[in-house]
């Protein structure tokens, strides 16, 4: 953990900023130079390959509140390599594509993305709070797709259209990086689409800037008239701390389930002890695992691959470890497929 006396690091020293505000201040405040990071952890001399070219073309963007849960002085920092661009990211590998997941060949509309039966998935902005080097989106083109554009009525007229559907995705981006009356334009559109029956919300928000979970978005949830499932995004459990705890706590008094969602990753999460770790240390903040992806083979992101095998021994271990709802399903999303396609040995 960096210490906790530099206010540049520790975000909430914020006084006078008012309640409402105060996660957009510290979004603006995030951390957006490679060396500015490196600098704050003590790893200037640490002789890291980074990449000012895979910077420009994906930029480093990361909360201070994440930063301050790395280990200091620590290069191998499984939060750490999660977002600093490195010069493997720019070595070409075979197999790794721009749209690894067929976002483009499911297009259904403006920011609208149907892969499978009953599911609308809206791409809702093309913002994060954090910049993740293996996010399988990286290359999406957010200026053209989003299913904000034109006030939402594109995206909600082919819900309304389409019977088939009777659950909604919140994605992006990150939909809840959207002002929270944005949030609640596109659900009161939606709700007056009689066959929707659920909505379910992606977000790494609750996790990078437990901040953003205020009242404002809390009374947006409770007003809803569907259940509310959100989707998290934890790799490792050092991304929880009690600020996160005490997120995901208002999160669960609005009745919303929550799961989490992970990536395996090479030098993050690639040990049995770190998936245990992160299930276990999720329940205790109340977030039940559901899914542990094989990478997606975005450009950019092939150093953080294992193998499938590896990945198959691993996930064996784990549920020789654990109780069976604390293991994830171990899945890898094949473009064109109805579903997550369950790794077999």
């Amino acid at each position: 953990m960096i210490p906790a006396a530099p206010i540049a690091v520790q975000p909430a020293a914020l006084p006078h900023t008012p309640v409402a505000q105060r996660w957009q201040q510290l979004w603006r405040e995030a951390v957006r130079d490679s060396r500015e990071l490196l600098a704050l952890l003590g790893l200037e001399d640490a002789g890291l390959a980074i990449s000012d070219e895979a910077a420009a073309q994906f930029p480093l963007r990361v909360p201070r509140g994440f930063v301050a849960r790395m280990r200091h002085g620590d290069p191998n920092d499984p939060l750490l390599r999660q977002v600093l661009p490195l010069d493997a990211e720019m070595q070409p590998m075979p197999g790794f594509s721009l749209d690894a997941v067929g976002d483009g060949a499911a297009k259904a509309g403006n920011g609208v993305i149907r892969k499978y039966r009953g599911r609308a998935l809206l791409v809702t902005t093309g913002s994060c709070a954090i910049h993740c080097r293996y996010c399988f989106r990286r290359h999406f083109p957010y200026a053209e797709e989003t299913a904000a554009a034109g006030g939402w009525r594109e995206a909600v007229a082919l819900i309304a259209q389409d019977h088939d559907i009777d659950e909604v995705i919140l994605s992006g981006g990150d939909p809840w990086s959207l002002a929270t009356p944005k949030l609640a334009e596109l659900t009161d559109a939606l709700a007056g689409i009689a066959h929707l029956k659920r909505l379910r919300v992606h977000t790494r928000l609750p996790v990078v800037l437990p901040e953003r979970v205020d009242d404002a978005l809390l009374g947006w949830l409770r007003s809803l008239p569907w259940p509310v499932t959100v989707v998290l995004h934890a790799n490792h459990a050092n991304e929880f701390d009690a600020d996160v705890d005490a997120a995901l706590a208002r999160l669960r008094s609005t009745g919303a389930t929550l799961l989490n969602q992970a990536v395996l990753l090479r030098g993050v999460n690639d040990s049995v002890d770190a998936l245990a770790e992160l299930s276990e240390r999720g329940l205790a903040a109340g977030v039940l695992p559901y899914y542990l992806h094989q990478l997606d083979r975005v450009q950019g992101s092939a150093h953080f691959e294992i193998s499938d095998e590896a990945a198959l021994r691993l996930h064996r271990e784990l549920a020789a470890r654990l109780s069976g709802y604390l293991v994830p399903r171990l899945v890898r999303e094949v473009a064109g497929d109805p579903g997550k396609r369950p790794l077999q040995p």
